[in-house]
């Protein structure tokens, strides 16, 4: 990705998340100079990958696949002392837009539709082997056990969830016709470079071509930027 897309992902999600009433962390909205300032005070952020995490997936088509997303709270999976022992993500997509395929090994999540349009789920089990399966999938949704064919739309409206444990294959994004859309996510602490396992080709985080300024840094860029 080109460092203006990033930049403008950014100024678009602050946009859709002002419009509906969510403010995130002060630090979101810093520059790198504030960042340099605050320097001896940001090892947790650093640790743990809080902030901005802006990706393509490495296939230069963040049209179609890929996403802007915020971690506000999160933990260290080797220290329990470090963060807290739980994440939270707000995961912001426009309409066309959509996660590649993947499950977690340690990670069970809560993916919330918090605002905006009709969220859209497809799930597939895995073997222990990481091979995607077509059996039915057995979810719950916000306390409510339910089946679903392997690779169903599944619809999630605003307010509700649906609880993902390990091994299930999931992509999810804005259903068409229905708008941009605020996800939240609340699961186990998360780490982005080793609970992350990909059934397309893709890589999690993007390379980045500097063509304008940093506007905010991204969360895996802290050790090369501040």
């Amino acid at each position: 990705m080109k460092r203006s897309e990033v930049n403008r992902a950014m100024v678009w999600a602050e946009a859709l998340l002002k419009k509906h009433n969510i403010r995130l962390p002060h630090y979101a909205y810093w520059d790198l100079d504030k960042w340099a300032e605050n320097k001896e005070h940001i090892d947790t952020i650093k640790r743990v990958m809080l902030g901005w995490d802006i990706s393509d997936y490495g296939l230069g088509k963040y049209d179609e696949l890929g996403a802007v997303l915020y971690t506000v709270r999160n933990g260290d999976m080797k220290d329990p002392s470090v963060g807290v022992p739980y994440c939270e993500k707000y995961i912001l997509m426009e309409e066309g837009q959509r996660l590649p395929k993947h499950y977690h090994v340690f990670k069970t999540e809560d993916i919330i539709n918090r605002a905006g349009g009709v969220l859209a789920l497809y799930l597939w089990n895995t073997d222990a082997e990481g091979k995607q399966l077509e059996t039915d999938v057995t979810v719950s949704m916000d306390g409510i056990q339910r089946t679903f064919k392997a690779g169903e739309e599944i619809l999630v409206y605003t307010g509700d969830s649906i609880s993902l444990t390990p091994g299930i294959a999931h992509i999810f994004g804005p259903k068409p016709g229905y708008g941009d859309l605020v996800v939240g996510e609340v699961s186990k602490v998360n780490d982005d470079n080793t609970d992350n396992y990909f059934l397309e080709d893709v890589a999690r985080f993007a390379e980045i071509e500097e063509d304008e300024p940093v506007l905010h840094p991204l969360c895996n860029e802290y050790a090369k930027l501040i």
